[in-house]
């Protein structure tokens, strides 16, 4: 029976042969997911799996968990690897939710376009996702909570089991003699979602037997709503982002358009969205800022800023303002925290001159005090008036590259070549593969 439902609900999909990646934790839920792929791939050759396994070292039983997994892969016949990961522990972000991304980009790393990523939330799950959902306050997005099918990564994210009970995987699991891992952190209730697992659910379930059913009816409302609410902004969001990404302020219309819009956009970044208290000091403190000011909101490790009449959605990236970095002719520079690679090169027609025997190259981030003479423009000027002349937004300054000829600046990748340094000899390229969020 169960796996009846799986398999009609992996062949939606499946047109054409797939390649599916399945998140394999080795706890009971990942276990029975395994063992019906296992079964699916068995009838169904054409397709293939590689199950991942995500090691978050937060147990002594880890290294133990991931050698039960790669055997219970190897008996399925499925492909097997384990990824790594060391979580940074903050005061900022839950374990739970730090767990989560961790394990989501590991999942990544193996994907590929049209992949379809299997994991194995229940209805449950989906239960506890609307409480937590309850809990924080959300809107209708919050409480669509978990779709079967949602996009991922250039492919898709399918829950094959979110209609199943946690019982009805369990009674499977026990009647096939499957083993599994028993991770022992989720008998801790100080987490929240053990806590509803344990204490709350039970009780909601013994009292209404059909709360699962509905309360998964709910989320699908919820989740129609949102797409509906999305369908009908999509075009205005459109008008209103900049080719650039950034928000244009004074395409958001009314308070409550413009908080959606907002919305809207943060989703399309794909960052976590902010609280609706965050969302009101977006619009009334960032938005609405007197002109001269520079206003900010940061959460999650992101921060939206205000610049020139557009919102700017940016990552809280560490200091960089004393790296540096040799810089060879014709040789790409790697640079740091994603800012791509910048190469020195030998064209006819450049702007730079060429560096003279000894003189070494230098790329760096601190612009502080500088004064300098950009090509063609008269006078010295600071640096810092001249960041603003070229609209380089305050953020940006010191993740802008600058090029130094022994210890004198020479150029500013993508702005101005000072005028000491011009000559036809060489030229910058800078490739700065940045994400959504700037």
């Amino acid at each position: 029976m169960l796996y009846s439902r799986f398999a009609s609900g992996l062949e939606t999909y499946c047109d054409n042969p797939r390649r599916f990646v399945l998140a394999f934790s080795g706890g009971l839920d990942s276990r029975v997911l395994l063992h019906l792929m296992g079964q699916f791939l068995r009838q169904h050759p054409q397709h293939r799996c590689l199950a991942v396994h995500v090691h978050h070292g937060l147990s002594n039983n880890a290294d133990c968990w991931s050698q039960h997994c790669l055997d219970w892969a190897q008996a399925e016949g499925i492909d097997c690897v384990v990824e790594r990961v060391n979580l940074e522990l903050t005061n900022r972000r839950s374990v739970e939710q730090l767990a989560r991304d961790e394990r989501y980009k590991a999942l990544k790393k193996h994907f590929h376009p049209q992949d379809i990523l299997l994991t194995a939330q229940h209805a449950d799950d989906q239960l506890e996702t609307v409480l937590l959902a309850l809990k924080r306050g959300s809107g209708p997005a919050g409480l669509a909570a978990m779709a079967e099918c949602t996009s991922f990564a250039g492919g898709y994210h399918l829950r094959p089991l979110l209609g199943v009970t946690r019982l009805q995987i369990e009674e499977y699991g026990r009647a096939c003699q499957l083993d599994w891992v028993e991770d022992e952190s989720n008998q801790d209730t100080r987490y929240d979602r053990n806590f509803l697992r344990h204490e709350v659910a039970p009780q909601l379930i013994a009292r209404w037997p059909g709360i699962r059913k509905a309360v998964a009816r709910s989320a699908s409302l919820c989740g129609e709503q949102d797409a509906l609410l999305e369908e009908l902004l999509s075009e205005k969001l459109d008008q209103a982002m900049h080719h650039d990404k950034s928000l244009i302020i004074s395409q958001l219309g009314s308070e409550r358009i413009g908080k959606q819009l907002i919305r809207h956009w943060l989703g399309r970044c794909g960052v976590l969205m902010p609280s609706q208290a965050q969302l009101e000091q977006i619009w009334h403190s960032v938005v609405n800022a007197k002109p001269d000011a520079n206003p900010q909101l940061c959460w999650n490790q992101v921060q939206v800023r205000r610049y020139q009449q557009r919102l700017y959605l940016i990552k809280q990236w560490p200091d960089i303002r004393h790296w540096q970095q040799e810089c060879q002719l014709d040789q790409p520079c790697c640079l740091p925290q994603d800012l791509g690679v910048l190469t020195l090169k030998q064209i006819g027609q450049g702007q730079l001159r060429k560096p003279k025997p000894g003189e070494v190259v230098t790329v760096r981030f601190e612009p502080e005090g500088l004064e300098v003479k950009p090509f063609g423009r008269s006078g010295k000027r600071k640096i810092k008036k001249l960041f603003q002349e070229y609209g380089v937004p305050s953020w940006n300054r010191r993740r802008t590259p600058l090029i130094y000829y022994g210890e004198e600046l020479a150029a500013v990748a993508g702005l101005f070549v000072v005028e000491a340094f011009h000559g036809r000899d060489c030229d910058l390229e800078w490739h700065n593969d940045t994400s959504d969020v700037q």
